[in-house]
């Protein structure tokens, strides 16, 4: 088994977060993980990406090698379509349709979707109306979570318990909240027959 993953979005919308959650769960599950450095985090709204290689073997490399990508998941729109070169052809995409507009010559938003619909196995979701609807506006990396986790190598309640475990010092409202956005994006995933 391998998956290799990239997480993308910009800085602030909890890409790292992602990345450790997944980190943990498949360490948890005895996997093997390497994960190349996240760029871009030191800057709010700035581009972030981060390769992410789960297997049930030994990996050699922290990187990606371009075409290979099981998965792409951004929390951006346009950031998703950067990544698109590195997806193998059955491989799939996971991305908010929330743009965060972070530059005066954003493109065209629904060119930027029409790119991602042109990939097989997508998934496309309302981020910022699902996280406010959990009850957490801040949740839309969570969201992301639930709608990836059909596409990852481990059962959806182990992820979805390692988030509540994440959150656990926060208080209760945040904790049912982030389960309630892994939970409303992984419906999403379903709804739109993953």
């Amino acid at each position: 088994m391998r998956c290799d993953l990239i997480l993308a979005g910009v800085g602030g919308q909890g890409i790292l977060s992602i990345a450790t959650i997944l980190d943990r769960v498949a360490l948890r599950l005895g996997l093997a993980v390497k994960q190349a450095e996240v760029h871009g985090m030191a800057q709010r709204g700035g581009a972030v990406q981060s390769h992410l290689r789960i297997s049930d073997r030994e990996i050699a490399s922290d990187l990606i090698p371009h075409g290979s990508a099981d998965l792409i998941l951004s929390v951006e729109p346009m950031e998703a379509v950067r990544y698109l070169d590195w997806l193998r052809p059955d491989g799939a995409v996971v991305s908010s349709a929330s743009p965060f507009v972070n530059i005066p010559d954003y493109p065209n938003i629904e060119e930027v979707l029409s790119a991602i619909r042109k990939v097989r196995r997508h998934v496309l979701l309302d981020t910022r109306a699902l996280a406010k609807q959990a009850g957490n506006a801040r949740a839309e990396n969570t969201v992301m979570l639930g709608a990836a986790s059909p596409f990852l190598p481990f059962p959806p309640e182990t992820i979805r318990a390692e988030i509540l475990a994440a959150f656990a010092g926060k208080g209760g409202a945040v904790v049912e909240a982030n389960g309630r956005a892994f939970d409303l994006g992984a419906a999403q995933a379903e709804s739109q027959g993953c």
